[in-house]
Order: structure tokens, then C-alpha cells, then sequence
């Protein structure tokens, strides 16, 4: 593992940890794998906050739309085999459809251009007021045609992907769950991924994490059991799995991935961006059973998912083979912001390197009456980051480590900082007899370890 890579992996679950306590969330998992490999597996919080039960990384989650990946993986496969094809028409696989229906080609399903309903007339299996759809119930929904023209823009559709579940067990003469979960799942070397709650959750003593409600409008969470099964829907929505065996699983979808249950040409076409988000604030494009962007100068590929009470989220960063994967148990779960921030910290320990023998002391979080931020140090700069942030390197101050001083101070100044921080101004570490840092002044302004400013804040407002 490259040492800059170490150094961001050493930080990221203290981020975490701090975003957890602010925006008080009942749980996260969060998994790393760099080169196919799980790096780092974390997990904060509770499964189950009315038990109080301790999320920990074996816990299972509702991952809901990554299912959407898998099931198109399980089509390229069958497309390798020559047993279906991209430019079929799905009539010819699934019958007694709505002509304009049973014309939408595979491709158009799996990058949603097909221009089917999204959820049907009644969605209420989004908020837990009826059950997921069986295949008689999605056939009746689908019996109503196409809501727009196919192919003239993308428009998401979780019927669409139960489609592909059909066509799955009409080409393969077998249940969906059963084959894609002995030909992906279980081909990809996952042990804690199953295509839906009853196999997924089967086992007696399986840890699942419950999903959540939002605070508003009770005032307080609710607890969720996010343990129905999926039926048809299970191709789009019903996948549960754990943070590190998603990372493993996007992962081996890297053009450079060297054990993979799909060709290089497949994943490739399964990565490729296809479709842009056509009103969006965020650029963002689809392609078959895959959401790309970019952060940064970083270029992804993953999914996310939505389930009652859960919001989960995967990438993959194919320029270095580094896969991401942040699972959340709330509804108003915060995992694309913190997996967008895991990305920015990742590329600045990419960029400025891991930290040197001169800049490895100034570390830490160290606290005032505003607040807390900490010291990041890499090869020849320490950054100030602010954990409070999505992205705790945004904007950050640079400071240029300079020495020390007889009596062991460390000296140094802000060699970069936006216009109302204290650029160019010194800085300082002092330590104590023993070695260890005991404050940080950063120009005029002194931060403490947090026990020293919780005592100093108690004696002087309370």
C-alpha cells in the first residue's frame, strides 16, 4: 500500500467518527479496497438505536438501487455466453407485454432510456404502506405503455430493472434470486451479499442494520425494520450487503480489476457514460447499471441506493484502483456527502503525499470555543481541515513547517490561506516535557486539546 494512502486511511475514520457525533446519525459503515483488496473497514453508531445494538462492519444493509449493478453485470454475463443481447427487444424474452413496452431493447433498460413508468400508479412500497411489487402487480403497471418517447432522454425506472429480472429467469430457466447470487454473487468471492431479505438475512444469527426515520416530524427517530422482501423488484431494489463487500464488488468492475466475474470489454461497457442527468445541478451520467462523475479531477463510477429508513452509496476511481463504499442507516442518511468528502480527503494524501519526518508532529484536533480542526500533515505542507465540513479539506490553510526553536517549539506559517484566514502569519506547536503537543496557535489563536477547552468552557459559562 502506498504510504499516502496509509496516512489517508489512518484520518478517515476520525472524520467520520466527528461527522457522526455533529449530525448525530444512528449509523455508518464505511469499507476502502485498493487493487481489489479491502483496505480499511469501519463502522460507527448503532444498527438499532431502540435496542441500542453497536454497528460494527459485519452488519448487513439495505443497499436497494446497487442491486440495479449486480442485475446488469448478470446481463453482460449472459451477453458474454451469447444468450442475450444488448440490442434484443425485451418481448422477445418476456411475453405478454404492452407492445411499446415489449419493444424497449435491453440496452434501454439498463441505462433507463426505455421510458418506462418509475415506481407504478400506487409507490406507497417506498414508504412502507404496501408491500413491494409481486411480477402480476408490475405487469399491471406496466400494461399502461411508455410514459415518453423511448431513447429521448434518461429517465430512472425500478420497473425497468424488474423487467431484466424477468428476462433473467426467461433466459436462464431459473429464479432470479438464485441465479444471479450463484452466478455474480457468489463468483465475485461475497459472503455477506444476497439478492434479497429472505437469503440475505436467512441465517438465525445475521447482524442487520435497521433503518431509520428522520427526526421531523416525530422530533426523534423511529426505528424501521427494513426487512421485507422485494418479490420482482428484487433485480432493482432487494440486495443486502455489507460496506466491504461492496467495495470488493465495484472494485473488480475497474477496467484494471485482475479477478472479475465480467470481461474487460463488458465492465467497460458497463462504466461507460451514456446518458447525462438532463436536469440536475450535479453533473452526473448513466450507463448500464452504473452512475459516473466527477469530483475534482477524479473520475467515478458507482451506484447508490434508497431503501426505508437507508441511504447507501459505492464508487470506484478507476486511475487508482481505489473503490469506496459508505452505507447509512436513516433516511436522511448522509453517505453521498461523506463518501464525496472520503474522495476529497483521498486525492489531497494523493496529491501532497504522506507525511515527512519534519511535518509527521503537527497532527491532532485541537479545539477553541469555535470549534475544532485538525492537522492533516503530508510531505511538505500541513493542512488545517475543518472535520465539521463535508469536505474537511475544502479551502483549507496551508502551513509551512519551518523548524524549531531551543526550547522545542514548533515554528512555522501559513504559506497559503484564503483572504479573511491568516495568510503568511506564524504558527506554532508547543510541547511539553514529556514530548507530546500541547497546544497550537494558530498566528494569534490558541487551540487546546478538546478536555482542556470542554473544562475551560464549563468554568467560564456554566
Amino acid at each position: 500500500m502506498e504510504k499516502w494512502l496509509a496516512a489517508a486511511l489512518d484520518y478517515l475514520p476520525r472524520w467520520i467518527e466527528y461527522q457522526m457525533l455533529a449530525t448525530e446519525q444512528p449509523g455508518c459503515a464505511i469499507a476502502v479496497a485498493h487493487k481489489g483488496k479491502v483496505v480499511l473497514e469501519a463502522a460507527f453508531g448503532h444498527a438499532d438505536l431502540k435496542r441500542g445494538t453497536k454497528l460494527t462492519p459485519r452488519h448487513r444493509f439495505r443497499v436497494a438501487s446497487h442491486s440495479k449493478t449486480f442485475t446488469a453485470a448478470g446481463i453482460m454475463k449472459l451477453r458474454e455466453a451469447g444468450r442475450i443481447g444488448l440490442d434484443d427487444r425485451i418481448g422477445r424474452h418476456v411475453e405478454g407485454l404492452h407492445p411499446a413496452v415489449a419493444a424497449a431493447t435491453i440496452a434501454q433498460l439498463l441505462s433507463h432510456t426505455a421510458g418506462l413508468v418509475r415506481d407504478g400508479a400506487d409507490s406507497g412500497q417506498w414508504t412502507d404502506r404496501r408491500p413491494f411489487l409481486d411480477e402480476a402487480a408490475l405487469r399491471a403497471d406496466l400494461a399502461h405503455g411508455t410514459m415518453i418517447e423511448p431513447g429521448t432522454r434518461f429517465k430512472y425506472s425500478n420497473h425497468g430493472y424488474g423487467l431484466l429480472g424477468l428476462a433473467i429467469e426467461a433466459v436462464t430457466d431459473e429464479p432470479y434470486a438464485d441465479w444471479i447470487a450463484r452466478e455474480i454473487v457468489a463468483a465475485s468471492g461475497l459472503d455477506e451479499t444476497a439478492p434479497d431479505a429472505a437469503q440475505g438475512l436467512a441465517a438465525p444469527r445475521t447482524a442487520f442494520a435497521r433503518g431509520h426515520s428522520a427526526k421531523l416530524p416525530l422530533g426523534r427517530r423511529v426505528v424501521i425494520p427494513g426487512d421485507n422482501p422485494t418479490h420482482a423488484l428484487a433485480s432493482a431494489t432487494g440486495f443486502v450487503s455489507t460496506s466491504g463487500d461492496l467495495a470488493r464488488f465495484f472494485a473488480s468492475l475497474g477496467p484494471a480489476a485482475k479477478q472479475s466475474v465480467l470481461a474487460p470489454a463488458s465492465r467497460r461497457e458497463m462504466t461507460r457514460r451514456l446518458w447525462r442527468d438532463p436536469h440536475s445541478s450535479i453533473e452526473r451520467w448513466y450507463g448500464l447499471g452504473t452512475i459516473s462523475g466527477t469530483l475534482a479531477d477524479w473520475e467515478w463510477f458507482g451506484h447508490s441506493g434508497g431503501f426505508q429508513g437507508t441511504i447507501t452509496r459505492t464508487v470506484n476511481v478507476p486511475t487508482h484502483e481505489l473503490a469506496v463504499s459508505v452505507l447509512t442507516n436513516a433516511a436522511d442518511g448522509s453517505s453521498h456527502a461523506w463518501l464525496d468528502g472520503a474522495l476529497h480527503l483521498l486525492r489531497a494524501f494523493s496529491r501532497h503525499g504522506a507525511p515527512s519526518r519534519k511535518t509527521a508532529p503537527w497532527n491532532g484536533r485541537w479545539w477553541s470555543l469555535w470549534g475544532a480542526v485538525d492537522l492533516l500533515p503530508m510531505k511538505s505542507l500541513v493542512l488545517v481541515a475543518n472535520p465539521l465540513l463535508p469536505n474537511p479539506v475544502q479551502d483549507a490553510s496551508e502551513i509551512e513547517v519551518l523548524g524549531r526553536t531551543r526550547d522545542g517549539t514548533g515554528i512555522g506559517r501559513v504559506a497559503l490561506a484564503g483572504g479573511f484566514a491568516n495568510h503568511g502569519e506564524p504558527v506554532r506547536l508547543v510541547f511539553d516535557g514529556r514530548g507530546k503537543a500541547k497546544e497550537f496557535w494558530l498566528s494569534g489563536g490558541r487551540l487546546l486539546p478538546q478536555a482542556k477547552v470542554e473544562k475551560e468552557l464549563f468554568a467560564r459559562y456554566e
